[in-house]
């Protein structure tokens, strides 16, 4: 039976029969868009790699914010840990004000998931700093109120040596709800940790701010429930975790706070928070 036109041809031939006809006919309107096409892809993917990488520089100079923060129960000068913070988150909203010049003129949802682990690690990182000097959740009018910065350009005149004055203008970055809601929900691990290092160190009134501040962040997130994106719902469930933690131990000193040693009472939580529910599927 004769082939039809087409048939029996591999993927192979097929292609080296197209890059013949590209070659005998550079000039075509149609090779040529498919060249415009692909630089605009190629210049997309480079500028999403950048993002990635920056990205992953603001999440772990967020993360070594935290665990710096997590010193504040161990210092007699807790001013200058906060002190030290404040400057590296500083120096991670520069990294942010990077992201914002790569963004610009961009939309941004087409390279969210680039950058978005960075800014949720940051946010993480300004609440815990926020919490701990004010006792309160930091709002997301305030975080984006701190991504602003101020650039300055210089534009060269055709056929003079001389510049133009430096012109300055305004680039913000603004977190995204679900970015923040995501950053808030990591909050509350640090929280709970937070929790067991200030029942080791002796303090006992900490465990239950924390245990009220994180039942309003629960109440908070349940009222999104399932309305909200997928990953939110999904942190709800570590957020519950953290939760049951603090107000295991906060069950504990009120009931069994005379009978153990202080320094045995970090100890005691330890053990507690190992042993989880299976059916929970708990870590």
């Amino acid at each position: 039976m004769k082939k039809r036109e087409g048939e029996g041809y591999s993927k192979k031939n097929l292609d080296a029969a197209l890059q013949r006809d590209v070659s005998a006919n550079p000039s075509s309107p149609v090779v040529a868009a498919f060249r415009v096409f692909q630089l605009e892809l190629d210049a997309k993917h480079d500028k999403y790699e950048r993002l990635v990488k920056i990205s992953r520089d603001v999440t772990i100079e967020s993360k070594r914010t935290i665990f710096l923060l997590h010193r504040v129960t161990n210092v007699p000068n807790a001013e200058e840990v906060l002190n030290e913070a404040e400057g590296k988150l500083d120096a991670v909203r520069q990294k942010i004000g990077q992201i914002a010049e790569e963004l610009r003129g961009e939309d941004i949802y087409q390279f969210h998931r680039a950058f978005t682990p960075g800014i949720q690690e940051y946010v993480e990182a300004a609440s815990f700093l926020h919490y701990i000097r004010h006792r309160s959740l930091i709002s997301l009018e305030e975080i984006n109120a701190r991504l602003v910065f101020m650039r300055t350009e210089r534009a060269e005149l055709k056929g003079s040596v001389e510049a133009e004055p430096p012109g300055a203008y305004v680039l913000t970055f603004q977190v995204t709800p679900s970015d923040y809601l995501l950053g808030v929900a990591d909050l509350t691990g640090e929280l709970m940790r937070m929790c067991i290092s200030s029942v080791g160190n002796g303090d006992i009134d900490t465990p239950f701010q924390l245990s009220q501040f994180l039942r309003q962040i629960y109440d908070g997130f349940s009222f999104i429930g399932n309305t909200g994106p997928y990953e939110v719902s999904k942190k709800l469930h570590t957020l519950r975790q953290s939760l049951g933690k603090v107000e295991d131990a906060c069950y504990t000193l009120r009931v069994r706070g005379s009978e153990i040693p202080k320094h045995m009472l970090a100890d005691l939580f330890c053990s507690r928070t190992a042993h989880v529910d299976p059916e929970e599927g708990l870590v």
